[in-house]
């Protein structure tokens, strides 16, 4: 084989074998932090936790509803009068079935498959089976006045 060639063929070998550039505590640096090489060099800190860089603008903030149970009641959801639209109250429920009516946490059962909570003279009822259409109810004992929950 001619040196040409041989050059050729070392030159091709380094160009396609892996770059190891990071040592590994470096890359567990990165890891714990959540930070990348280029999100570093944007001011992503490296000693720093992934929490306390999600609240710096580096990635996501680390939350307890990545292991969700699938609860079909999850998310953010609106009551409103079914004759106008006007909005009730705004609900959000987590993946634990907690639930909050404007902002404000509540106490909330499951019942006969449905997650069943209150607010005031409001009960709230959402019905596990997404497949039932219309069950999502709210009904305000006080005023006699029901209405329609639906998924923002």
């Amino acid at each position: 084989m001619s040196k040409n060639a041989a050059f050729v063929a070392t030159l091709i070998l380094f160009a396609i074998s892996p770059a190891h550039a990071i040592n590994a505590k470096y890359a567990q640096q990165l890891e714990r932090s959540g930070c990348t090489q280029v999100s570093e060099s944007q001011g992503c800190d490296i000693h720093k936790t992934k929490a306390e860089n999600a609240k710096n603008g580096f990635g996501t903030l680390p939350t307890t509803e990545t292991t969700a149970t699938n609860s079909p009641y999850t998310g953010e959801w609106v009551a409103t009068f079914p004759q106008t639209g006007t909005t009730v109250a705004t609900i959000r429920i987590d993946a634990k079935d907690h639930a909050w009516v404007n902002g404000k946490k509540v106490k909330a059962k499951k019942s006969d498959g449905a997650l069943v909570f209150r607010d005031g003279f409001i009960t709230y009822t959402i019905q596990g089976d997404r497949r039932l259409k219309g069950e999502d109810v709210w009904v305000d004992s006080d005023a006699g006045t029901k209405g329609i929950i639906s998924a923002k």
